[in-house]
């Protein structure tokens, strides 16, 4: 079993976090999230945005519709998948680092 250095955990970690927010939030991949959920918006009386999640089918379909509404349901997949990748695919390391340097960037930009 190799070696985890507090380095590469933290590049794990925020690799994961920008994973799975690409995959639960962001537009560019709302195609994979279209078969399973349907999302309106609707503005409230004070001019606040209201997201509305309803999600679609039975089955495999509405399973994976909850799993792709749930934040922290995705964040355990992607944590599994980002620590698969690195344990047994090496090559995959410089990906995980592009992931973690927008991930740290995407939080800075949150608090600025």
């Amino acid at each position: 079993m190799p070696e985890l250095s507090w380095i590469h955990l933290v590049i794990l970690i925020f690799a994961s976090f920008r994973l799975t927010h690409l995959l639960v939030f962001d537009e560019i991949t709302s195609f994979i999230r279209a078969p399973f959920l349907a999302i309106t918006h609707e503005e409230d009386v004070d001019g606040q945005t209201i997201q509305h999640i309803e999600i679609k089918g039975t089955g495999l379909r509405r399973l994976i519709g909850k799993l792709l509404s749930c934040y922290w349901c995705v964040g355990i997949w992607s944590a599994a998948l980002v620590v698969t990748l690195y344990w047994f695919l090496p090559a995959s390391f410089i990906f995980l680092v592009i992931l973690a340097i927008a991930g740290a960037a995407a939080l800075i930009e949150s608090k600025t």
